[in-house]
């Protein structure tokens, strides 16, 4: 399938410049969008951009090519992202929890990604391994990390400068999550994951809320959500089924596991939402996905579906067995509900 660029310069001698230049490249693969991001880059030069902005994309796009590269040649391995204080001391509970975390999850083979900087950063590193982990820095002036923290890894740690890029590579590299008490840091990463999958701007996955025992730490951040925020309707109580809190890790690990038991992942084709399946299901356990959330229906009902063309045309996952809805978007809480309840019904 032959796609044409969206975006163009307007000036004909530049557009045709730039197709030259990927031809000569020989940028066969995503042709399209090559063009359209340095149509993008003329565009910012001849519209005289601030050189403060184009400071900001330039890092940006580096920082994020470094990052897809580096996580290429493991793009087959499920990887869970562990968040929590970098000020967490060794002889804490909450540090031994956060290695057996890490040992739980390389010995299910999973890998592990943190933020790569002490506590529980490097807690979770030392149960998993070098080889299993990867670091995904931000060098702070006032918390060590970064490249002081580098050999933990194996060659796997990444520096960012900015922290929007950094947390796009913890999202999109993600396939699961657990989050020890932390900070400011670690309170702003749990929000903005649960605002992007309540939005639908990420993918229904599982987020462990990890409380070390004899720590109330998540139980009052709960509270908090429930009086403040829940009692006056800011947020719906569907919202709150997307963390699961323990103190176990086994059974954090469990949680991130069984998500996947019969959940691949899903991609929205027009107005279709497409679930892709890891194993099939039965017509009896469709009835009963169709039976408990109608409600995620604009109309039709949940049905098997071969892939979508478009799927067939990127090689995503084409031959995974599927269902299909027309789905509604302002229903990913439920929709979170019913990937776990498919779990259930296997």
């Amino acid at each position: 399938m032959v796609r044409r660029p969206r975006s163009r310069t307007g000036v004909t001698e530049l557009d045709q410049a730039i197709e030259a230049l990927v031809e000569q490249a020989g940028l066969d693969d995503n042709q399209d969008l090559y063009l359209e991001m340095l149509t993008s880059v003329l565009r910012m030069g001849r519209e005289r951009t601030d050189r403060g902005d184009v400071k900001i994309i330039n890092s940006a796009l580096k920082e994020l090519r470094n990052a897809f590269t580096v996580f290429a040649p493991y793009a087959d391995v499920p990887k869970c992202a562990v968040f929590g204080s970098a000020r967490t001391a060794e002889d804490t509970e909450a540090y031994r929890m956060a290695r057996e975390v890490g040992r739980h999850l390389a010995d299910a083979g999973w890998m592990v990604m943190t933020g790569g900087g002490p506590g529980i950063m490097t807690a979770v590193v030392e149960g998993a391994g070098p080889e299993a982990s990867f670091g995904v820095s931000i060098v702070l002036p006032f918390e060590p990390g970064g490249s002081q923290h580098a050999a933990l890894f194996d060659g796997k740690n990444i520096n960012f400068r900015y922290f929007f890029s950094r947390k796009l590579t913890l999202t999109k590299e993600s396939s699961g999550y657990v989050v020890f008490p932390g900070g400011f840091g670690t309170l702003d990463e749990t929000m903005e994951l649960l605002t992007l999958m309540q939005t639908g701007k990420a993918p229904p996955s599982p987020v462990v809320l990890f409380e070390p025992p004899g720590d109330a730490y998540w139980r009052s951040w709960r509270h908090y959500v429930e009086v403040e925020l829940l009692d006056a309707g800011l947020i719906s109580p569907v919202d709150l089924d997307m963390v699961y809190i323990t103190s176990d890790p086994g059974d954090a690990v469990a949680y991130v596991r069984n998500f996947y038991r019969v959940f691949h992942s899903i991609r929205h084709v027009g107005n279709r939402l497409y679930i892709r399946l890891n194993i099939d299901i039965s017509d009896e356990a469709i009835a009963t996905l169709n039976a408990e959330f109608g409600d995620l229906l604009t109309s039709g009902s949940i049905e098997r579906a071969e892939a979508a063309a478009v799927e067939v045309a990127d090689g995503d996952v084409p031959d995974l067995p599927r269902l299909r809805l027309r789905f509604n978007n302002a229903a990913h809480g439920r929709l979170h509900l019913m990937v776990q309840r498919l779990g259930e019904l296997v």
